[in-house]
């Protein structure tokens, strides 16, 4: 296949392409073509040719969405890097991607100027009028013809970082299979409306925000372009221009509704992805017939992996919906077995969406585009993601959090994610973030920071708090250490800061409960200096010559169960109380939905026309396909 918009543009010429929100002026897919040709042209008489990696550093510019396209056409690979970078977080990216040369803009000149400096055979370009003369511009030589290849599905369209929250970024090379299987498996499951309008106000270094760039070319439908992100500018740019569509993160939608109370009738979809939706959010967007669709994904699987319907978030709060179409999801144990639905272990994802591996850092005798992928963090089940999740019984998927963030404390497994749940259901609490701490008893502590929004003159009733949480989860899963905020500390991607979150709770953080641990006190004793030895003439106690270290561990361990789950059984009864009331027209076809598929799916632009999901698929009135009466995006908000 050539690159997509040259399909496009033959298929619907004269409809509206992109539309940029600061002035309202458009482009038609004509327009569009006219500029992706000039712009590959020019690329190519400075001598960018195809199997190049195009590393591009420049504001979400119509220009930018004209290189995304143009990269393809003359058969490069693009390279989103992030416009707030430093240079030195710059230049580690661009020797890690082996990039062959690098765009930027008059913003980012300065910053790209430094990154390149020192990194052989990397020239740089700029779509504005350079400022230094080691610069070159784009637009300074007369365009070249080009001849657009061919694209098989395993070449590599785009490769994009991964955010580094949990260590170095790896460059994650997704394929044009990779990318086309996503757009299709999302249009089964969200539908497509010829006169979509899909906003985009996430930056294009992200999957959240080029993910639509792509698909709208091979949706046919319009891409409205707003250069960042603020809450009363966005809902207003949604007003503008009748946006059917829009991706954001929990705290961008928590802005707009603070400031406008609702969002535009004209949405369709509000896809709430990066971050876990807490519930009095989803519940805010239910009062207001908001069409939020929480989803599950990650740079690996180019965008969503799971994503629910509004009407599949009642009576489940907290599940990201189902697998989409030809996604294959497995939950597995430590010794990666598979679990039964129910059990929460790592979450593995296969398919035709996932990358097929993580590029190797280029050695000398290298060309960039042969070097081997890095394949370790894959096995038989597919990709292993290192997040925590479980299904329930009827196929719905449910995240709760990194595998590094696991809590061990006292030999017990705490996942924060479970806990986190429970304390969002406490009316105080707008969202929470849950992590260990360091404890010279336990090994780790369980600690909570408790976002409850500005409550001046209004504390929160933390003896309710507590014993909201003590009726629900067992005794070591109990936060020891918590503090209020107004609001979570995130990073500039809007997911939580977990090391500043720590740095709060070690400095603020109070005990929940403050009284002397009771299973001490009936035990008769207090937990002895570690630097005092044993005493051996003591005789109050059992014979310390025949207690095993680990014995003693388990003795204190049970101890420590036993006394806390004295509030409860230990059983999440909000939970239970949500499945109870699980609604009974809900999709049935849970064991087709998480099957593979080889990928071989028809073309986009059918999407409208196909039944790609068999029987359980409609056409509704407003022409959108989706998988079935469930997965109608506006029906019942």
């Amino acid at each position: 296949m050539r690159d997509w918009l040259s399909h496009r543009v033959a298929a619907s010429p004269d409809d509206a392409a992109l539309v940029r929100a600061e002035d309202g002026e458009s482009w038609t897919y004509t327009d569009l073509d006219r500029l992706v040709s000039e712009t590959a042209g020019r690329l190519a008489a400075h001598g960018i040719e195809s199997g190049d990696r195009l590393g591009v550093i420049t504001p979400p510019y119509v220009g930018t969405v004209g290189l995304v396209h143009a990269a393809m056409r003359i058969g490069a690979t693009f390279v989103p890097l992030g416009q707030d970078l430093t240079p030195r977080e710059l230049s580690a990216r661009i020797e890690r991607a082996d990039l062959s040369a690098v765009v930027c803009a008059e913003p980012t000149e300065d910053d790209a100027l430094a990154a390149v400096d020192g990194i052989e055979g990397t020239p740089l370009f700029s779509v504005d009028d350079p400022t230094d003369a080691t610069v070159t511009g784009v637009h300074e030589v007369e365009p070249s013809p080009v001849d657009p290849p061919e694209w098989d599905r395993s070449d590599h369209l785009c490769i994009l970082f991964t955010s580094g929250t949990t260590g170095t970024p790896k460059p994650v090379p997704l394929t044009a299979g990779n990318v086309y299987s996503s757009a299709v498996a999302s249009a089964f499951r969200l539908g497509v409306d010829p006169g979509d309008r899909w906003l985009v106000s996430l930056s294009l270094h992200h999957m959240g925000g080029l993910a639509p760039v792509y698909r709208s070319a091979l949706y046919g439908t319009t891409l409205v372009l707003r250069e960042g992100f603020d809450a009363g500018g966005t809902a207003d740019d949604i007003d503008t221009y009748d946006v059917t569509g829009v991706s954001l993160v929990p705290t961008m939608l928590k802005q707009m509704l603070d400031r406008r109370g609702t969002l535009s009738d004209t949405l369709r979809v509000v896809l709430l992805g990066g971050a876990p939706a807490p519930d009095e959010l989803l519940e805010r967007c239910r009062d207001y017939s908001i069409p939020v669709h929480p989803t599950y994904g990650m740079t690996e699987s180019a965008s969503q992996i799971a994503t629910a319907t509004p009407r599949q978030t009642r009576g489940r709060l907290g599940t990201v919906g189902r697998p989409l179409f030809g996604t294959e999801v497995t939950i597995v144990d430590e010794d990666g077995a598979p679990v039964a639905d129910g059990e929460t272990g790592e979450i593995v994802v296969d398919g035709p969406t996932v990358t097929p591996g993580y590029l190797e850092r280029p050695s000398g005798d290298d060309d960039g585009a042969s070097a081997e992928l890095d394949r370790s963090d894959f096995d038989r089940h597919g990709l292993h993601t290192g997040d925590v999740g479980r299904f329930d019984e009827d196929g719905y998927l449910y995240v709760l959090n990194r595998l590094d963030d696991r809590i061990i404390t006292g030999g017990e497994n705490v996942e924060p994610g479970e806990v986190s749940d429970v304390l969002r259901g406490f009316s105080a609490v707008e969202d929470v973030v849950v992590v260990g701490l360091d404890d010279e008893m336990w090994g780790e502590r369980v600690a909570a920071l408790l976002a409850v929004g500005d409550r001046t003159g209004e504390a929160v009733d933390e003896a309710a708090l507590e014993a909201f949480v003590r009726d629900r989860l067992t005794g070591f899963k109990i936060p020891k250490t918590i503090t209020f905020v107004d609001e979570l500390p995130r990073t500039v991607s809007g997911t939580v800061d977990r090391e500043a979150v720590r740095e709060v709770l070690r400095e603020r953080g109070r005990d929940l409960n403050s009284e002397p641990e009771p299973e001490l006190e009936r035990a008769g004793f207090e937990p002895a200096d570690p630097t005092d030895p044993p005493d051996s003439d003591d005789t109050d106690g059992p014979d310390r010559d025949h207690v095993e270290i680990d014995d003693a561990e388990a003795v204190a361990n049970g101890e420590e169960r036993a006394d806390h789950e004295g509030g409860g059984d230990g059983t999440d009864e909000g939970e239970d109380s949500d499945e109870a009331n699980t609604e009974a027209d809900d999709e049935d076809d849970a064991g087709a939905d998480r099957a593979g598929n080889d990928g071989d799916t028809g073309p986009a632009e059918a999407v409208a026309d196909a039944d790609p999901a068999g029987d359980d698929s409609e056409e509704v009135d407003d022409g959108t396909v989706t998988e079935n009466d469930d997965e109608t995006a506006r029906s019942d908000g």
